[in-house]
């Protein structure tokens, strides 16, 4: 269990990993809880205890949490839980 705080550092590495090895949950972030539909590709830029940054295209959303992180193991099970969340297509 990582309970490394959320810091600069832990943030980028998350973004690194998610963006490296995870874009089909980066899309299913940007349909479903960034209410958009169509574009071409999909970043994790940021992540904070409050919420997630994606650049999607050309903007950049700010998808929340449901709670406030308290370290990297909370965000690794809430990020796995979001997708889970999400109704297959």
């Amino acid at each position: 269990m990582n309970t490394e705080p959320i810091t600069q550092e832990s943030s980028a590495r998350i973004c690194d990993h998610m963006n490296k090895d995870h874009q089909d949950a980066l899309n299913a972030y940007a349909k479903y809880y960034g209410k958009i539909k169509t574009f071409n590709s999909a970043k994790m830029i940021s992540l904070s205890p409050a919420s997630i940054k994606l650049k999607i295209d050309d903007q950049i959303i700010d998808i929340k949490f449901d709670h406030i992180l308290q370290d990297c193991s909370d965000a690794h099970k809430t990020l796995v839980k979001m997708v889970k969340i999400i109704p297959a297509t």
